[in-house]
């Protein structure tokens, strides 16, 4: 029995005293891929036995771990505020501030959509009441301030545009898609109308930033070659855009009739389509293109990191925005594109959640970053 003690030491080690320097803002990914898992499983437009209770099991997990995040980022500024302020300045880093609003707004929606069978509905609405305020207003600063940051501090060189850049601009999409969850408990009249505009408002804010951004994105790609593999996950970061701005047209022309005029009703259904289907083929080509990149990376000998969370998030916003579709056009083909992405989503999740424990353990997720290896050029 005396040999547990030694092969547990380094693992106990880890837990009890781990380091905070190097926890950076990516760690909120966690958090945001965990509670898609439960917010796209209850809006899947299909019956599946016991899939409520695993979701409401999720939602537990994900608020767990927005807890234990806020606490260890908080810490984090507390004793290492030179490394802190340094993440700003990192154009690698500095983006990913805008994970944090999404985190907050991806807990309190799946707390108003699942957690309310265990908290009940008013707890639920509370909760997701703060957590939407703080994550607008996080989102929104940060749509502001790290491309500002990008463009007098950062200044980064030609040709390394990257998809981390989208986090910021994405989130208050994240906003736009979630605020409908609020709308029906606003006053009729005014106070519904204007939470509705507000949130198309949020939705053309982050389309627009992201239109600008994707060529960027791209045109490194086609002039400059593959990401690094380490980096190679991050593709999927297109997803987002694309998936939560499909979910947030069919999810705002869900509430639209009890918020805005009879002759706009009508209009924000169509749109919800008109703009929903072509943007969700577009979001099928870029996860092939994504997919394959990825399995090229992996021949090049990509390793685990929490970029692998990236595998996650994007992919359940297809999800709900799939599943949206198929509430307003009645096809079983976007019910089958949903649960299949559904599937895709769960695997993610499980691979990236059991390599991050694995990685908590042994200590290597909270060592200091490492000079990424040189990779020998592929022909083919």
């Amino acid at each position: 029995m005396a040999i547990f003690p030694r092969v547990l030491a380094p693992y106990s080690t880890a837990l009890r005293f781990p380091s905070l320097r190097h926890l950076g803002p990516n760690w909120y990914a966690a958090v945001m891929g965990t509670s898609i898992v439960a917010s796209a499983g209850a809006a899947l437009p299909v019956h599946i036995p016991g899939l409520r209770t695993a979701c409401v099991l999720v939602w537990m997990l994900a608020a767990v771990l927005l807890v234990a995040v806020l606490a260890g980022r908080t810490g984090h500024w507390m004793a290492h505020r030179d490394q802190a302020r340094a993440h700003l300045l990192d154009p690698a880093v500095a983006p990913f501030y805008g994970c944090l609003s999404m985190a907050l707004l991806a807990v309190g929606g799946s707390t108003l959509v699942v957690g309310g069978d265990v908290v009940g509905h008013r707890a639920a609405l509370a909760v997701d009441v703060v957590l939407y305020t703080a994550g607008t207003a996080v989102g929104l600063v940060a749509a502001v301030a790290i491309p500002y940051l990008m463009v007098v501090r950062h200044r980064p060189a030609p040709g390394t545009a990257s998809p981390v850049w989208l986090l910021p601009v994405v989130a208050p999409m994240v906003s736009a898609a979630l605020g409908p969850l609020l709308v029906p408990e606003l006053p009729a009249g005014q106070w519904r109308e204007a939470m509705l505009l507000a949130c198309y408002a949020m939705f053309g804010l982050s389309l627009l930033a992201t239109l600008v951004m994707l060529p960027l994105i791209f045109a490194r790609l086609v002039h400059h070659g593959p990401l690094p593999p380490a980096l190679a996950p991050t593709l999927f970061l297109v997803l987002g855009p694309l998936g939560q701005s499909t979910t947030a047209v069919n999810q705002l022309a869900d509430v639209a009739p009890g918020a805005i005029p009879a002759p706009y009703v009508s209009a924000l259904g169509a749109f919800a389509v008109l703009y929903g289907v072509p943007v969700m083929g577009f979001a099928l080509l870029w996860l092939a293109l994504a997919t394959a990149m990825v399995v090229r990376a992996a021949r090049d000998g990509m390793t685990f990191g929490m970029t692998w969370w990236g595998f996650t998030f994007p992919v359940g916003t297809c999800v709900t925005g799939a599943a949206g579709l198929a509430r307003h056009t009645g096809l079983t083909a976007f019910t089958w594109l949903a649960v299949a992405l559904y599937v895709l989503l769960v695997a993610a999740w499980a691979t990236a959640g059991l390599r991050t424990v694995r990685g908590l353990f042994s200590g290597a997720l909270l060592a200091a970053p490492q000079a990424p290896r040189p990779v020998t050029a592929r022909t083919t």
